[in-house]
């Protein structure tokens, strides 16, 4: 099987119908692989990974989230909550027919990922998180080390006068530039996101940000796989290491020297190889 476009549709009890813009690849009786990208990315962000994946035997379904999708962007920010969030990834697990699958994500991706490793580990395979420590290793950092300083573009993000200044495609497009993704990545997603409805659903994540989510989280006994690079301006050392103490199960930390926030694209050979491995293991 090719990668190809699929179209995924969830009933949300508040919102309606939601639908959603994903990528499938790989045998469709695999174990199912779901990616979730971080922000301000797409389903575009593991076009490195959905191929070796698929040929490794796995089920590959990366999916444009909510806001991101332009069928599944409802409106108000509460819409945006970290459980909603949750909730939609195992809904469309169930559209797809996985009780059980594994989950990676990259970024605000990953806070999703910890989330539903956390609080629905029953639906779990594995768990990989590139990027972003567990939730409570975050906060830990954050009283201990730089993070707050590394964290200063929250007040930013949930400002909403930054719909309209990311709303511009091109200066969008310059925003990728100067993070350091390249020019055709910068092209696909200011081309997706450069418009104030679409970049201010993808805020509206940050926005919906609260001590909420940390209430009632559960070890985490599955499996779990996390990648952090040293480059990484938005998330420091001392999250990172802290995370080991937040996993009840199995589990790999994997450091990338020289290596910035974007994994998934500027890391693609070293993220291919671990996750590949890391997953054949659990067979």
């Amino acid at each position: 099987m090719a990668p190809h476009p699929i179209s995924i549709g969830i009933d949300d009890p508040e919102y309606e119908h939601l639908v959603f813009d994903a990528i499938e690849d790989g045998p469709f009786d695999g174990e199912l692989v779901l990616l979730l990208h971080g922000f301000p990315e797409t389903k575009r962000s593991y076009r490195h990974q959905i191929p070796v994946l698929a040929a490794l035997g796995y089920r590959v379904v990366a999916v444009d989230q909510r806001g991101y999708s332009p069928s599944a962007r409802p409106a108000g920010v509460d819409a945006y909550r970290i459980d909603k969030l949750t909730n939609d990834v195992l809904a469309i697990a169930d559209s797809l027919g996985a009780d059980r699958f594994h989950l990676v994500g990259h970024d605000y991706g990953a806070v999703i990922a910890w989330q539903v490793a956390a609080r629905h580990q029953d639906r779990l395979r594995s768990m990989t998180s590139l990027s972003v420590p567990h939730p409570l290793a975050y906060l830990e950092a954050y009283e201990t080390s730089d993070q707050p300083a590394r964290s200063g573009y929250f007040a930013w993000f949930r400002d909403p006068a930054t719909d309209i200044e990311l709303g511009d495609p091109e200066r969008l497009r310059r925003l990728y530039l100067a993070a350091g993704l390249g020019d055709e990545d910068a092209d696909a997603y200011s081309a997706a996101l450069g418009s104030p409805a679409a970049i201010g659903a993808a805020l509206n994540w940050y926005r919906a940000t609260g001590p909420y989510m940390i209430e009632g989280l559960q070890p985490i006994t599955v499996p779990v796989l996390y990648i952090w690079s040293t480059e990484d301006p938005a998330l420091g050392r001392d999250g990172a290491e802290r995370t080991a103490a937040h996993v009840a199960g199995p589990y790999r930390f994997e450091v990338l020297d020289g290596v910035d926030h974007w994994i998934p694209e500027n890391a693609p050979d070293a993220t291919n190889r671990i996750l590949a491995e890391f997953l054949t293991n659990l067979r």
